[in-house]
């Protein structure tokens, strides 16, 4: 018996359940895929076996329903915006957005009437990878970052955004 205890006394790990969380959120991120613009093609390369995103636990899903992270990348028009805004509200909470090359994080050079000036005027953004287009290892270094930002988050979950129950609703 007592070469079982020796064996195991070093291996108990004490942290939060907030700790464990974060780290499964940040080690599991699954961007939707869509693609606007040119940055689409850098974003499909950095999830090949050069760059393999999967060893940072990302893996790209079909539905916004699945995923949790939005990568808006290339030019955001205002035709486009409300169908992006309604894809980011059909994600599950927690929910992340990287804004993906010069156009979604500022309109690039198109300043147009039909163009949006930044995709921060229609949903929250979390990371801007810059470039025109960025190469895929920048967007890497945009998971990361946001990969920093969550293990460094205190919330688990938001309670206002919880449905409250009638007995739990304050008399007005």
């Amino acid at each position: 018996m007592g070469n079982l205890t020796d064996r195991y006394k070093d291996n108990v790990l004490f942290t939060t359940s907030e700790n464990i969380m974060n780290w499964s959120r940040k080690s599991s991120l699954w961007p939707e895929t869509f693609g606007i613009a040119c940055c689409a093609i850098e974003m499909i390369a950095a999830g090949c076996a050069r760059y393999d995103l999967d060893r940072f636990g990302v893996v790209f899903r079909a539905s916004p329903r699945q995923s949790d992270v939005m990568i808006i990348a290339g030019t955001v028009t205002k035709k486009m915006a409300p169908i992006i805004r309604r894809l980011y509200d059909q994600m599950p909470e927690p929910r992340y957005v990287i804004a993906m090359g010069t156009c979604a994080i500022s309109g690039g050079v198109y300043n147009t009437y039909s163009v949006v000036q930044g995709s921060d005027l229609f949903v929250p953004v979390d990371v801007n990878v810059a470039g025109c287009p960025p190469r895929p290892d920048a967007l890497l270094h945009g998971i990361v970052l946001l990969q920093e930002k969550i293990t460094k988050s205190r919330k688990q979950r938001k309670t206002d955004s919880l449905p409250q129950s009638p007995s739990m609703k304050e008399e007005v």
